[in-house]
């Protein structure tokens, strides 16, 4: 499976005052994305981070994700900025 995994407040705290920087890992939520890839799916982390302010946080969040341990084929960034999506593939299976 090709398993699209979003970061802010889904493996990870809200940022404080929008400096993702500042966001603490979740370890538990982190662990269920990680034994889906030790499984063998395709993990995309895909985030909004900088679509609004159009500020480029790829290499913080890149490491970010090295940093917690969080295992990955692929950090996508330009996820579009949304209150609610409906979609009948997406679920909160980390919840």
């Amino acid at each position: 499976m090709l398993i699209f995994v979003d970061i802010d407040e889904t493996i990870c705290s809200k940022s404080m005052d929008g400096d993702y920087s500042t966001a603490s890992p979740w370890p538990d939520k982190i662990a269920k994305v990680n034994a889906y890839f030790d499984q063998g799916h395709t993990i995309v982390y895909w985030t909004a981070r900088g679509t609004k302010t159009g500020i480029n946080w790829f290499n913080i969040t890149h490491q970010q994700l090295r940093d917690w341990g969080c295992k990955f084929h692929e950090l996508r960034m330009n996820k579009p900025a949304y209150d609610i999506m409906f979609c009948d593939k997406t679920q909160n299976s980390l919840v």
